[in-house]
């Protein structure tokens, strides 16, 4: 990987300074199901959140590379901290794509958290000026502490045609009902949220040009480095939180197996066992492997931003494939490394459970299900169309 620039080399410093008060936070983020405050103060300091803010609002705009080695160093921490952390940054980098009026109510502050329910569950209703947004959206990570929020809706126009749009809603439009209460990835706050026809202006609504960061009206339409495809860059943003959280349990448990017996046998230290020495290498090898592969689409990604290029469908397709795979190899790893472990792993204090269940929980996410998004890549190899818009 090229070496970090200084701005996200401070950043990252800061972020592995405050991993271990991270990890040591996680049982209290699962108990109240949401982010304590310290790490939010934690990653607000260290200017996470400024990450994928443009320079001319105060951000660091950072590219795609940095923003996933961040991720990954903040998910080494709390897999619940990683996701929420991956999701503001993502969306507001997402925001960035708004005409030039949105963005710059967004971005006065230069650090922004920004949450997003993109299951198109609302209705946009056209009016003087803009549109009444009402809906519900299920699994809206990060919402509780986020101050904006992206609604995705559909509007029905005079002519009888359907389209979705993107409506941009300050925090104070949003009501968060209390029902998140899951088995993994608990800290996420990942609630259901609804608007009740709010006032959102024609310049907070964009449509599915997003997809391809071809939105228009907007002084960094042009702009070389930062027009990543929207899909893609959300997929090389989610992956880096999968690696985080498989290497944090490679390093949980090398932490704890030294002079463990082997319950019922004569092994006075696990780590003089061969299959504990095999199976802690390919899980080691799995996840290093991973984040090799992560860097070569981190690279076409960028490459074609910086040429002001958008990927092919084949590149679409094949980062697609490639994070689904991260997705599936990392949940193998960790899940090898804990069917060696010992039974006090399931202990709530032993912060290796917690890695295991988030993990685990993570990997059904809709958008990166191993299954859905080998297919699509498959198919591309097979020179077959995706089957996807989804890519």
């Amino acid at each position: 990987m090229s070496p970090l620039g200084t701005e996200a080399r401070h950043v990252l410093e800061a972020v592995q300074e405050a991993v271990p008060t991270l990890r040591r936070n996680g049982m209290e983020t699962e108990k109240q199901r949401w982010l304590v405050d310290e790490n939010i103060e934690l990653l607000e300091k260290a200017g996470v959140f400024r990450t994928a803010v443009p320079e001319r609002f105060g951000g660091l705009d950072l590219p795609v590379a940095e923003q996933a080695e961040i991720l990954h160093a903040i998910s080494r921490g709390c897999g619940s901290t990683g996701w929420v952390s991956m999701v503001w940054i993502s969306s507001a980098w997402i925001v960035s794509l708004y005409p030039d009026r949105a963005q710059e109510e967004v971005f006065a502050g230069g650090s922004v958290r920004v949450s997003g329910g993109f299951t198109p569950t609302g209705t946009l209703t056209p009016v003087e000026g803009g549109y009444r947004l009402s809906g519900s959206w299920r699994f809206n990570t990060g919402v509780p502490g986020a101050q904006w929020n992206i609604a995705a809706a559909m509007v029905e126009h005079a002519d009888g045609r359907q389209e979705e749009l993107f409506a941009l809603v300050p925090a104070e439009d949003v009501t968060i009902a209390d029902d998140w209460d899951v088995f993994g990835a608990s800290g996420t706050g990942s609630a259901t949220s609804t608007v009740k026809d709010a006032f959102v202006p024609a310049h907070r609504v964009v449509d599915a040009s997003v997809y391809d960061a071809a939105t228009g009206d907007r002084w960094n339409a042009e702009a070389k480095g930062r027009n990543y495809s929207l899909l893609s860059y959300v997929l090389a943003t989610c992956a880096p939180v999968y690696l985080g959280i498989a290497r944090s349990a490679l390093d949980l448990f090398l932490e704890r197996v030294a002079g463990k017996p082997i319950t019922y046998t004569n092994w006075a230290d696990q780590r003089e066992h061969p299959y504990t020495q095999i199976t802690v290498a390919r899980a080691a090898n799995q996840i290093a492997a991973c984040e090799a592969l992560s860097q070569d689409w981190l690279r076409v990604v960028q490459e074609r931003a910086d040429r002001g290029e958008q990927l092919t469908v084949a590149e679409k397709a094949t980062l697609r494939g490639q994070v689904g795979y991260v997705v599936e190899a990392t949940k193998d790893a960790v899940q090898m490394l804990f069917d060696i472990s010992s039974a006090s792993t399931i202990l709530r204090s032993n912060h290796f459970q917690r890695a295991f269940r988030d993990i685990s929980a993570l990997s059904l996410h809709g958008l990166l299900t191993p299954t859905s998004s080998l297919e699509a890549h498959g198919r591309v190899l097979l020179a077959l169309e995706p089957g996807t818009d989804y890519i």
